[in-house]
C-alpha cells in the first residue's frame, strides 16, 4: 500500500497493511510510520506497562555530574577525581570543554537528519538483507525478531575498521561528518581512559592496553520520530551498553533517562546541554574494573511533538579480545567476581535477545 493510502490506517483496521513489512523489510522504519498520519500507536509498538516510562519514577532533584575537562591536562587531581567518582557513583556524566569542536558536533547532527531524510529505497540498501558488509547496517527497533513489542527508533550502525572501508561503504550522506566526529573525539576518549585507569592501579596505558580498552569503535546514528502515543511505547528499552565507554551526542530535544544507582525504580533525566557530550561506563569496563566502575541501565522516551536524534560512539575492546578483571585490580588479593570472556561472545549474547536491563552482565559473572 502506498503511503498516501495508508493515512487512513489505524491499529484496529490495519489487517490489510503489514506494518512490520513496511517498517522493517521495506526500509521505511518508524519514520515512515510516523509520516503516515496515524492517530493511534500501532499495537506492535505498545509496550507492557512495566516497560513504559512512568514519569512518577523520575527523580527530579538529582542530576548526573557535569565535568569541565579544560583543566585535566594540567594534571588537576580534583578533575580526575570528579571523573572517577562519577564512574563509580553514577555510571554517567556529561563533559564540557572537552576539545571536540562545536562545528563537528553540529555537522554530525545535521548529517544524521540528512541520512534519515533519504528515500526508503536508499536507506534499504544498507539493511541486513542488502548491505554488502556487516559493518554497515540500517535498521529499526533493536531486535525485531526477538522483541514482544517494537521500539520507536530507526538507526544506522557503522563499525569502524579502516578509513578505506569507511570511504568505500559508509553512506555518502553522512560518512565525512561521522568520521570527523570519531577522529575529533579520540583525544577525549584517551584522556578519560587514562584517568579512569589510574584509579584501577594501571600506571600506564601501553599499546596493548589501549587496544584492549579502545581497539574497536561502533558509531550509531539514532532517529526517534514523533510518536502518536509516546506514553505507550519507548524509543529504547532498558539496557546497559556492552562498550568500554560510550561517547554520546544528543540534540536539544531530550529524552534520555538513567537509572539511579542502588534504586529499584528511580530514574534521572539527562538534560541536553548545548555543546556537552554525555559519557557512560559500559559493561566491558565494569567487568575489567571488577565492578568498581559501573555500567548503568538507561532508556529513551518517545516524543509526541518533536523528532529527536542522537549519535553515540561505542568504544570497545576488539572482537577477539578476552575481557575480565584486570590483573592490576586483583593483584592485591581482591576476589574476581567476573570470569574471562571472549568479547565477541559477550556481544553476541547481548544481540540474541531483546533489551533486558543488565541481563548481559550477569552472563559474565563467576
Amino acid at each position: 500500500m502506498a503511503p498516501a493510502m495508508a493515512s487512513n490506517v489505524t491499529p484496529s483496521s490495519s489487517s490489510s497493511f503489514d506494518l512490520i513489512q513496511y517498517a522493517v523489510h521495506e526500509g521505511h522504519g518508524v519514520k515512515g510510520i510516523s509520516e503516515l498520519g496515524l492517530k493511534a500507536l500501532p499495537e506492535q509498538y505498545i509496550q507492557p506497562i512495566d516497560e513504559r516510562i512512568d514519569m512518577k519514577t523520575v527523580v527530579e532533584e538529582h542530576f548526573i555530574p557535569i565535568i569541565d575537562m579544560s583543566n585535566l591536562d594540567d594534571d588537576r587531581p580534583d578533575v580526575a577525581d570528579l571523573i572517577c567518582d562519577a564512574a563509580e557513583r553514577w555510571g554517567f556524566f556529561q563533559v564540557i570543554n572537552h576539545g571536540v569542536p562545536i562545528k563537528v558536533l553540529e555537522d554530525v547532527k545535521n548529517a544524521a537528519y540528512r541520512f534519515f531524510e533519504l528515500p526508503a529505497e536508499e536507506k534499504k540498501k544498507h539493511s541486513k538483507d542488502n548491505s554488502p558488509t556487516n559493518n554497515v547496517r540500517f535498521g529499526t527497533s533493536f531486535m525485531p525478531d526477538a522483541e514482544k513489542a517494537l521500539e520507536w527508533k530507526d538507526y544506522l550502525s557503522l563499525f569502524y575498521v579502516s578509513q578505506e572501508e569507511a570511504d568505500s561503504d559508509w553512506p555518502s550522506a553522512c560518512k565525512n561528518e561521522v568520521m570527523e566526529f570519531v577522529k575529533s573525539s579520540d583525544g577525549l576518549i584517551k584522556n578519560l581512559l587514562k584517568t579512569l585507569a589510574k584509579r584501577l592501579n594501571v600506571k600506564e596505558i601501553d599499546e596493548e592496553k589501549e587496544k584492549l580498552f579502545m581497539g574497536s569503535k561502533r558509531i550509531n546514528m539514532n532517529y526517534y520520530p514523533k510518536c502518536p502515543n509516546p506514553e505507550l511505547t519507548i524509543g529504547v528499552g532498558r539496557h546497559s551498553d556492552v562498550s568500554t565507554l560510550t561517547v554520546l551526542l544528543q540534540d536539544q530535544v531530550g529524552g534520555l533517562y538513567v537509572r539511579k544507582l542502588d534504586s529499584s525504580d528511580g530514574w534521572i533525566h539527562v538534560p541536553p546541554i548545548n555543546g556537552a557530550i554525555v559519557i557512560n561506563i559500559g559493561d566491558a569496563l565494569q567487568i575489567m574494573s571488577n565492578g568498581r566502575y559501573r555500567s548503568v541501565e538507561h532508556r529513551v522516551a518517545a516524543n509526541g511533538t518533536e523528532n529527536r536524534i542522537s549519535v553515540p560512539i561505542f568504544v570497545n575492546p576488539r572482537p577477539n579480545d578476552v575481557i575480565g578483571p584486570l590483573s592490576e585490580v586483583i593483584e592485591n588479593g581482591e576476589v574476581a567476581i567476573y570470569k574471562q570472556v571472549l568479547y565477541s561472545d559477550y556481544v553476541k549474547h547481548f544481540f540474541r535477545k531483546a533489551h533486558d536491563g543488565k541481563g548481559t552482565v550477569e552472563y559474565a559473572k563467576i
